[in-house]
């Protein structure tokens, strides 16, 4: 939709409040202070609105600024992303905005299911965050290795050599966040002594 279109139908838009709300141009007038000739040039197309007149009126009337401009409802916020496979482990993405950190649950399978699972530490430009739902995590960074429990959470600069996957006989799941180096959450887990 374009600026054009949306401020063509503005003017409609006006005459139908003000008639359901039963009100004169003259009203109107004396409570915004907008002469009768521009309310009425505004209801006719014949003069474009500016925010100024618009926050009058929408103040006048009472109803929202964005009635006013009829700007479309918002779309469905809701993510509809096909589960990924990568290694016996699944992703469900959980954001869809390109170039923001990316969410996802993570399934990672018992660790019976992981006989032959790769636990070479990797490093690569980055910065994770992880958050454990359900089972037990094996988080190994650089020399530090321990199991994070339900309710646990780590982040970590992903140039540091690290490996994580399921510590126990049941699946874990987590959630974790996947961003740009630099970009840190607030909660750190520390190993267990």
């Amino acid at each position: 939709m374009t600026d054009d279109t949306v401020l063509g139908t503005v003017g409609p838009r006006l005459r139908a409040v003000r008639q359901q709300r039963g009100v004169t141009l003259a009203s109107v007038s004396a409570s915004t202070g907008i002469s009768v000739s521009t309310l009425s040039r505004l209801e006719s197309g014949g003069r474009k609105p500016t925010l100024e007149l618009l926050l009058a009126l929408s103040r006048a009337y009472q109803v929202p600024l964005d009635e006013l401009v009829g700007l479309p409802p918002p779309s469905d916020p809701r993510i509809h992303a096909k589960p990924l496979r990568r290694n016996g482990r699944i992703l469900i993405p959980l954001t869809q905005r390109p170039g923001a950190p990316a969410a996802y649950k993570l399934i990672l399978p018992p660790v019976d299911r992981e006989p032959d699972i790769e636990t070479e530490q990797r490093t690569h430009e980055g910065y994770d965050w992880m958050y454990v739902l359900s089972g037990q995590v094996r988080l190994r960074l650089a020399d530090l290795d321990f199991v994070m429990q339900p309710g646990e959470a780590a982040e970590f600069d992903t140039r540091v050599p690290h490996w994580f996957g399921s510590a126990g006989r049941e699946p874990a799941e987590l959630l974790v966040l996947f961003g740009p180096q630099g970009e840190r959450m607030h909660i750190r887990a520390r190993p267990r002594s």
